[in-house]
């Protein structure tokens, strides 16, 4: 099961269309157990986010209370990714 609901993932593929990037450029893998986090968004966990090309990966929290995708639009600003 995922925890990168569509509304997050609709932000993902928004932001690599501002800044010009292909989605395949892109592996996302979620990784280790999800975190309880309450009764309504029972989930947390990490995962991974690897451009291809350049092999530069970074890691964010994802789920309930997280802002994962303005970190990797923040993190892409930076050249984190190369």
């Amino acid at each position: 099961m995922t925890v990168i609901a569509p509304d997050e993932k609709a932000e993902f593929l928004a932001i690599l269309e501002r800044h010009r990037l292909d989605e395949s450029d892109f592996l996302v893998q979620e990784g280790g157990e999800s975190d309880v986090v309450d009764d309504v968004y029972p989930l947390q966990c990490f995962f991974t986010i690897t451009r291809r090309s350049t092999l530069k990966e970074r890691e964010y929290r994802i789920g309930h209370g997280t802002q994962w995708t303005a970190a990797f639009e923040k993190d892409l600003n930076k050249g984190v990714f190369g």
